[in-house]
């Protein structure tokens, strides 16, 4: 009870609104001012930073001079509930402020603040576009107060990255922020074995950039923007460097090929073994049986047979469980991951141990050499070698706990400046997805004939755009937004609450998007969100969701679900998910009353990831100590 005493945290609230009202003492005061006189006054609070007076002590004068700075540069006042989610920033909680309430302007404050003393503040994104877009929106705010700023984002050449890093504030992904610290460690020990020139500038701001220097400056305080997705699902993703590993390329390369062509060979039970938790594939006696009868290519004599057992289980496995469109894309020639919590596509990154190669070779592009890791970090152990942490998201009190137990920092909730006004239309859960797909359809086309835009959220690629077929059955006009089609991204954002828009978007459109209905169609009863599948996370439901009833506008969602959707497989395992979609063959009728299932599942994956995650803290923290020990840097893997 104690530790959840102090990851919600609210005993403070008295003492920020105090603080509140002396920043608003100090409003007229600063719009009095000239813009040459805003910025000496920026720059005369940052000599008493420099000099050594408090951020505590200077926090009311700051952040009204960047309330004044909003308001005079971006035209955007940043109301008293985004200074209490500020001096929450500040204090480094992570700020759980709902959807539409303004988290991009409410940054502008703590990180002013915390650049004052010239060490650099930092926020993460979760994807490029967020990144690029919120450093240009605040980008006049900043520079009124005299304040230089920065975006790295991953096409940035490095020259630029180290001119990004010397900014006052930076703009970033995380991981773009987590390569680069990963990068410069390869630089120093490269450095310390004397393969680079000497780094007598590392810590000198007015030395030119280098190649031969490392980009990044200490880290000294970070705002996680979306804290819940990086700090919680992405968790799971270590960042990795790679290093090419010696070896016959062409020999892994026909490993990988044979694998894939001989895969669809072996049947579940017959020859092998599946297991749910965690995802695997293990050959049985018959199943080696059968793959030693097969003739094999002559560039498999170099290789073992436990090494072919492994790589057709991988193939295998890749066949079972990785699905096109939905887990992945290819495009020109290569495979790119689908970030499944953003929907988006997640450029750089590859599977581990043998399953991206498996890929390529099932797909038929270029098989990529197996690289081994040179660096790696995982994102929990990066972000807490900041002096300083903070985050905001619009879900976070349902991880309360486990942001305070791994990073220890405490939610605050924020109340919202405006009443919320969204209501719940009842669930819908139908005995097969075609009957969903067909109400799904019905419901849009309902709306649209009323003028109402519904924004529908749907898992995967693969599934919006088979939905996007059934609306072109219907004769219903619509775009579609996912990792496919994200040319126009802005344009269909900015559209999506007019009249008789109809979106489909996968999780895209959840995160980080801000879409305004006309005063036509608020009085129409405003946005409506169709969700038609739940995810692994209650927290990803509520981030699409949470597009339409923003600021006290009106708005509806309701979910659709289905006796075959994949989370009850997740959730339950493959039995329990077999007799439940038993009872719903040939049915057109409707299980409303099995709702309760659906979040039981998606509870039952929550607390086993949660475990996850622990379990991966407690083994990265123990891998470390052992090689701190040892005299070893902890993040290089294999150079030492």
């Amino acid at each position: 009870m104690l530790a959840r005493f102090f990851a919600i945290k609210s005993g403070n609230f008295g003492k920020w609104q105090s603080r509140v009202r002396e920043i608003d003492s100090l409003e007229s005061s600063f719009a009095s001012l000239s813009d040459r006189d805003l910025r000496k006054e920026s720059l005369a609070i940052r000599y008493r930073a420099n000099s050594g007076e408090a951020l505590d002590h200077l926090l009311p004068e700051a952040f009204a001079l960047v309330r004044e700075a909003g308001r005079r540069f971006v035209s955007m006042r940043h109301y008293d509930v985004q200074i209490l989610g500020g001096i929450a920033l500040h204090e480094g909680c992570i700020a759980e402020m709902q959807t539409g309430e303004g988290k991009t302007l409410t940054a502008t404050l703590p990180l002013y603040l915390a650049s004052l003393t010239g060490a650099g503040a930092h926020l993460a994104t979760s994807n490029d576009y967020l990144a690029g877009r919120d450093a240009e929106l605040m980008k006049p705010l900043f520079e009124g107060l005299g304040l230089s700023v920065g975006v790295v984002q991953s096409h940035t050449p490095r020259p630029q990255r180290q001119t990004a890093y010397r900014a006052d504030v930076t703009y970033s992904t995380a991981k773009e922020l987590g390569f680069d610290f990963l990068r410069d460690r390869l630089l120093l020990r490269r450095v310390k074995e004397g393969q680079a020139l000497v780094l007598d500038a590392l810590a000198n701001d007015d030395e030119s950039p280098s190649e031969s220097q490392p980009v990044q400056r200490q880290l000294n305080y970070i705002i996680v923007d979306e804290a819940d997705s990086i700090l919680i699902d992405e968790a799971r993703t270590p960042l990795i460097v790679s290093s090419l590993p010696g070896g016959s390329e062409t020999a892994m390369e026909v490993l990988y090929s044979f694998s894939a062509a001989v895969a669809e060979r072996f049947e579940e039970t017959t020859h092998f073994e599946f297991k749910h938790k965690p995802r695997s594939v293990t050959l049985n006696e018959d199943g080696r049986k059968l793959l030693r009868s097969l003739s094999f290519p002559d560039e498999l004599n170099t290789f073992g047979m436990i090494d072919i057992y492994e790589q057709v289980e991988r193939a295998i496995l890749v066949a079972r469980e990785y699905q096109k469109d939905r887990h992945y894309v290819v495009r020109n020639d290569e495979i790119v991951i689908v970030d499944e919590f953003t929907g988006r596509l997640a450029e750089g990154r590859k599977w581990r141990a043998g399953i991206h190669q498996a890929i390529e070779a099932r797909e038929g592009v270029p098989v990529s050499v197996d690289t081994g890791d040179a660096a790696k970090v995982t994102i929990q152990d990066f972000f807490l070698r900041y002096n300083r942490l903070a985050g905001m998201t619009g879900t976070a009190a349902t991880s309360a706990l486990e942001l305070y137990k791994i990073y220890n920092t405490s939610v605050a909730v924020i109340p919202t400046h405006k009443p919320p006004n969204r209501s719940r239309l009842p669930d819908q859960v139908f005995g097969n997805s075609e009957a969903k797909w067909d109400a799904i359809v019905r419901q849009i086309a309902k709306l649209h004939v009323e003028g109402r835009p519904v924004l529908v959220g749907t898992r995967s690629i693969d599934k919006s755009e088979y939905l996007s077929e059934k609306l072109n059955e219907a004769n219903v006009a619509h775009l579609v937004l996912n990792a496919r089609h994200t040319a126009d991204e802005n344009g269909i954002i900015a559209k999506a609450g007019e009249e008789n828009r109809v979106t489909v978007a996968t999780n895209m459109a959840g995160r980080g998007t801000d879409i305004q209905p006309s005063p036509k169609v608020l009085n129409q009863g405003g946005l409506h969100v169709i969700c038609t599948e739940m995810h692994e996370s209650a927290r990803i439901d509520r981030q699409l969701i949470g597009r339409c009833g923003r600021q006290g506008d009106p708005g509806s969602f309701q979910i659709f679900l289905s006796l075959e959707d994949d989370i009850l497989k997740e959730g339950y395992g493959v039995e329990r998910y077999e007799a439940l979609k038993k009872k719903g063959v040939g049915t057109q009728g409707r299980f409303d009353h099995l709702a309760r299932l659906f979040r039981g599942a998606q509870q039952k994956i929550e607390k086993n990831y949660f475990k996850s995650r622990k379990q991966m803290l407690y083994v990265d923290k123990q891998r470390r100590k052992i090689q701190v020990q040892m005299g070893q840097d902890p993040f290089l893997e294999s150079l030492g």
